[in-house]
């Protein structure tokens, strides 16, 4: 007689709207974040987790965690914390379990039927719970892709000069209409590796993905101080108005293959690459001036390799001996020497007091370097 009568119980606890009305009551007070929930939002959530565990503690045959799944999917969406919701079902349950052993106390029921009632629904209770959090982590997964798809998207279009997005888009991504971002670009292309130095650069602010297959974006502070991994290589750009954010992109990834090519690692401004980026730009321009200037130079020849890259190197360093010296572990008599040779064979005005202005100096550095690398 036990059965029918726990069944009974149970059925009329599942339909009393005092005892719903507490376990919502119950849920939203140890919860804040579901309490901002509308009320007929968590009163559906509890009218189904307690129904659904009276039901499959007098029939297990009736258990179903699709709704579970899909009422942590609802969580999810609505932005409520995993814990928050997982807390608030808690002190639903509890109070839910304490007006069972109630009720059916009342009814009569002996202590080992109520026993094991308290049991099974503690067993499916804890079943709903766990796939409340597989649906939850499930839709999570989902709308991390989705809004990951659609950062993606907006910075290819800012970038790419694809359609302008509209106002209300780059807000929901976190930008500002008037803003001013720092475009970045990386030569990190394995996903993986991606994920990683995109933790890094979020503590900067703005938005980050793959464009043209390397890892990129517009940073809302300078990304200076960034930590990288030992043999990645960032360039990232002044801060600028999203209208000139299109050609800064065009310039930092010309600038990112120009570092990968002469196997620079680390951090760069866009700007100290700025001359580099610039003849690079002109390779016509910089054969005719090699020709010019470096046409009795054979390269072929290690020695005149060795006096290129040494005129290189005093220009880089600011048209000192020593430091040049230093740099290339020589003695400063041996740089001037090899400064004097190449002298001798070419027009290169590279000698201290030489009198040569800067574009000279320009003029000599972009034909020594066009030689060597071309």
């Amino acid at each position: 007689m036990s059965l029918p009568l726990l069944r009974r119980v149970l059925d009329e606890m599942a339909a009393d709207e005092h005892v719903v009305d507490d376990l919502v009551k119950a849920a939203r007070s140890q919860s804040p974040e579901v309490a901002r929930l509308p009320e007929a939002e968590n009163r559906r959530h509890v009218q189904f987790l307690l129904t659904a565990a009276l039901r499959a503690t007098t029939n297990p045959d009736t258990a179903d965690y699709t709704t579970a799944e899909a009422l942590g999917a609802d969580r999810a969406a609505q932005g409520v914390p995993l814990t928050d919701l997982l807390r608030g079902v808690q002190a639903g349950r509890t109070l839910a379990a304490r007006v069972a052993v109630d009720r059916c106390r009342a009814a009569g029921l002996p202590d080992d039927v109520i026993l094991q009632t308290v049991l099974d629904a503690e067993r499916y209770t804890g079943a709903l719970e766990r796939h409340i959090v597989k649906g939850y982590h499930a839709a999570e997964l989902q709308l991390s892709r989705t809004v990951r798809d659609a950062r993606t998207q907006l910075l290819r279009n800012l970038l790419l000069a694809g359609p302008p997005p509209a106002p209300e888009e780059l807000r929901r991504a976190g930008l500002r209409p008037d803003g001013r971002y720092h475009c970045v670009v990386s030569d990190v292309s394995d996903p993986a590796h991606a994920r990683t130095l995109e933790q890094a650069l979020l503590e900067f602010g703005g938005v980050y993905g793959l464009v043209e297959g390397r890892l990129t974006g517009l940073a809302a502070r300078s990304p200076a101080g960034v930590a990288l991994a030992g043999d990645v290589l960032l360039i990232a750009a002044p801060g600028a108005a999203l209208p000139a954010l299109p050609e800064i992109h065009r310039l930092c990834t010309a600038a990112s293959r120009l570092a990968a090519a002469r196997d620079r690692r680390g951090y760069h401004d866009l700007t100290s690459l700025a001359g580099e980026l610039a003849v690079s730009a002109q390779p016509l321009l910089g054969d005719l001036l090699t020709a010019d200037l470096l046409g009795a130079l054979d390269p072929a020849n290690p020695f005149h390799r060795e006096l290129a890259a040494t005129a290189l190197s005093y220009l880089d360093h600011g048209q000192r001996l020593r430091p040049t010296a230093e740099a290339l572990h020589l003695h400063p008599n041996t740089v001037r020497y090899r400064l004097d040779r190449l002298a001798e064979l070419t027009p290169l005005a590279l000698a201290e007091n030489s009198g040569a202005s800067v574009l000279d100096a320009v003029r000599s550095w972009w034909a020594l370097n066009h030689w060597l690398t071309r």
